[in-house]
């Protein structure tokens, strides 16, 4: 963070102004803004982000339960990271659910998402490989 200028504005660089906000928002109201359905599963990867930064767990888990609605060939490489990266297990299932039908699993390993997601959280390779040939579930 850095420190705020003359005008008393702080800066959060690492986070963007609609986040920040909708963090607030939360955190004094105890519910989330409205935001535009466009944008919707962005905004919740972010909040999902920020809630695990400053261990705010029943935002994080409300993005997760969100995060869920979400998951298809597009979206898998990068929830999947997100759920491995911030101990998000109920997401991390719902993915992994979504990844035990061949065509779904064709997409994440097609996607250009795949190769951020094996290098970064290689775990989760590990997982999807003892899934398909110990069928596991």
């Amino acid at each position: 963070m850095k420190e705020g200028d003359a005008a008393g504005v702080v800066h959060r660089d690492e986070m963007e102004a609609e986040v920040f906000k909708a963090l607030l928002c939360f955190a004094y109201t105890d519910s989330l803004p409205v935001t535009e359905k466009e944008d919707e599963d962005v905004m919740y990867q972010h909040l999902l982000v920020a809630a695990d930064r400053y261990n705010m767990e029943r935002l994080k888990s409300i993005c997760e339960e969100k995060l869920c609605k979400f998951i298809n060939a597009a979206t898998i490489a990068t929830i999947l990271t997100l759920a491995e990266q911030h101990h998000c297990e109920g997401l991390k299932k719902a993915c992994l659910n979504f990844l035990r039908f061949p065509a779904n699993l064709r997409a994440l390993l097609d996607s250009d998402g795949f190769d951020h997601l094996s290098r970064s959280c290689p775990s989760v390779i590990k997982n999807l490989i003892a899934m398909k040939y110990l069928d596991i579930r």
